[in-house]
């Protein structure tokens, strides 16, 4: 099967805020996906195909969205996918969007994605019991911070390290204008003196919880030729259950299997190297050192060496977050597709304030769930 090349040739996101009361959820889509029409100079009528994705639907009790958003977003009369895989579902969006391209089944294809939080409670939803599930009564942060003590007593990882990545991204929000949280005066101390929520996760170690978009066009050869764009080097998908035995949480299986066939894909032997800005998934502030060495940036338990050595922020060997991550806007739906497209931003030179340079080779990354969903890409400055 001849694989076809693809590009994101457009991106759009919306300001993100705790609570976007002067819009629906089909108005906060259309605010992401006219942007990246926009960027893209194109119309609905361009588009073959649409691809939605968002967290699970309880968190705003709205059943099916795609349903009731196919009109706001351009699908009436095209086909429209829904894509649901916790909080990689970003991620995972831009993926299936690609595939389509791939294979030549489009030429155009929109990917959505997008979080109200504000219309439900996040912290609810994720604290129900259901069938044939383990229950976990402290959502998300409750569930993460064993995973973190474990990180801490395996790396033997200094106390600070979280509260760096915390001052990094938060001050690298600062330079996104679509970001949540702007907090640059923001210091090492404030954020280790901000209250303890999990320990050892304090307050200022946290993502938001914000109302938010995200949408990118991605064409196939012919449609990005002549005009900038991001082209789509490698992408992976991969899972595995949230329980089974010998299963490590720190250092899942399935996000060091997708690394390295996304590297491989790629053409990537040195990621540390090779790579020249990472958009990863960060939403406690003890993710990232994790990240790191579940991608293969590090060996195990030197993660957070990097961090320390300030290597990971703006100007560093491997920036991590320019645009201030899941720390500073965190719409959970659209979260991981924000980590593609301010990936793409990079590769195309087109991210303002805290574009890193030269970036010619940026990756894109979403984990999910209790980090069991894993979806990544690699978009480069060159056609593959």
């Amino acid at each position: 099967m001849t694989r076809h090349l693809a590009a994101v040739i457009g991106v759009g996101q919306t300001h993100h805020r705790a609570r976007r009361t002067d819009v629906s959820m089909a108005g906060l889509c259309r605010e992401a996906v006219d942007r990246a029409l926009a960027d893209a100079d194109l119309t609905f009528d361009d588009i073959d195909a649409v691809v939605l994705g968002k967290a699970p639907d309880l968190f705003e009790g709205v059943m099916m969205p795609e349903l009731m958003l196919a009109d706001a977003l351009g699908a009436t009369g095209k086909p429209l996918l829904r894509v649901h895989t916790a909080g990689s579902v970003g991620g995972s969006t831009a993926n299936v969007a690609a595939s389509l391209v791939h294979a030549g089944e489009h030429r155009r294809v929109l990917a959505v994605a997008f979080e109200k939080q504000s219309e439900s409670n996040a912290m609810w939803a994720l604290s129900i019991a259901p069938p044939f599930s383990l229950p976990v009564g402290a959502g998300a942060g409750g569930y993460f911070a064993p995973h973190v003590r474990s990180y801490l007593r395996r790396s033997g990882a200094p106390g600070h390290v979280g509260a760096v990545v915390a001052v990094k991204d938060r001050r690298n929000g600062a330079l996104n204008p679509y970001a949540h949280l702007r907090q640059a005066d923001i210091t090492l101390e404030s954020v280790r003196a901000s209250r303890m929520l999990w320990d050892p996760i304090r307050y200022d170690e946290t993502c938001p919880s914000s109302d938010g978009a995200c949408a990118v066009v991605i064409g196939d050869e012919p449609a990005a030729r002549g005009r900038p764009a991001a082209w789509i080097h490698a992408t992976v998908m991969r899972t595995e259950p949230t329980t089974f035995a010998g299963r490590d949480q720190v250092n899942p299986r399935a996000g060091r299997d997708a690394a390295a066939a996304l590297w491989r894909a790629a053409g990537i032997a040195d990621p540390l190297s090779e790579v020249d800005v990472a958009e990863l998934y960060v939403p406690f502030s003890w993710f990232e050192p994790m990240w790191l060495e579940n991608l293969g940036f590090a060996a195990e338990g030197a993660g957070w060496k990097l961090t320390e050595a300030g290597e990971t922020a703006l100007g560093g060997r491997l920036p991590v977050n320019p645009s201030g991550g899941v720390l500073s806007s965190n719409p959970i739906g659209a979260s991981g597709m924000l980590r593609f497209a301010e990936a793409a931003m990079q590769v195309m030179g087109r991210a303002g304030d805290h574009q890193v340079d030269g970036a010619r080779r940026a990756l894109g990354h979403a984990y999910g769930g209790g980090s069991q969903y894993f979806s990544m890409w690699v978009v480069g400055a060159q056609r593959p």
